[in-house]
């Protein structure tokens, strides 16, 4: 389903070329849940968001059911992600002035529904999916830590997607916490969707049915 071919993405700065990856070949099935270690700076969210469209390789290529999708246009590739990828990140990236109800909206908006009576319904059972139908109306600062990540993966799953990028999605959450949210996203693995997951916690990575390392920008065999 998804395939990384001989993968490089560089950066230039005033102190020269840096790599943040090196010939990456990696390909995940349909319905896989693989987690990626690796120490910090090591490549990790950079391969993550190359994998979702979001990060054009110098090198190489990335492919979806064949297809590179560095290859489409922006307007098309922006629309595949729109439908296909639910990102999970681990700042949450909510828009502040928005409310729980309009921050999930948004997922919605950007795979090219309209917000009618079915997504608005569509909406609801998902924010009660993970108990925050009680929070819709509350703003981001509103919220605890948990409750904001699980407006996150609300965000990620209420448009269905297929694939579900995460990047550390629980770096900022205490154990407890944590977990709740591993549940969610395993849940998530068993309704069919593939997961990729960014995590520096190998215990967390034994969850995955694959796990792989990155080392210095490079895959670890």
């Amino acid at each position: 389903m998804l395939k990384a071919e001989n993968l490089g993405r560089k950066y230039t700065s005033r102190k020269g070329e840096t790599k943040a990856l090196s010939d990456i070949t990696l390909e995940i099935g349909d319905g896989e849940f693989l987690c990626v270690t690796g120490p910090s700076g090591s490549g990790k969210s950079t391969l993550l968001l190359s994998l979702g469209g979001m990060n054009a390789p110098s090198e190489g290529k990335v492919c979806w059911n064949g297809e590179s999708i560095y290859d489409w246009g922006l307007k098309r590739r922006a629309e595949w992600r729109g439908k296909t990828v639910g990102f999970v990140f681990q700042s949450f990236n909510l828009i502040p002035y928005l409310t729980v109800f309009e921050n999930v909206s948004v997922a919605l908006n950007l795979s090219g529904r309209e917000i009618g009576n079915k997504s608005r319904e569509d909406i609801l059972n998902v924010l009660s999916r993970m108990q925050l139908l009680d929070r819709m109306n509350y703003l981001p600062r509103e919220l605890s830590v948990g409750q904001q990540q699980r407006v996150a993966l609300s965000r990620a799953l209420v448009k269905n997607p297929q694939l579900i990028l995460a990047d550390e999605p629980t770096g900022n959450l205490d154990p407890d916490t944590a977990g709740e949210v591993l549940g969610m996203i395993r849940e998530m693995h068993k309704e069919g969707r593939t997961v990729i997951m960014v995590t520096h916690n190998p215990q967390i990575a034994k969850m995955a049915d694959r796990h792989i390392q990155i080392i210095e920008g490079k895959l670890k065999v």
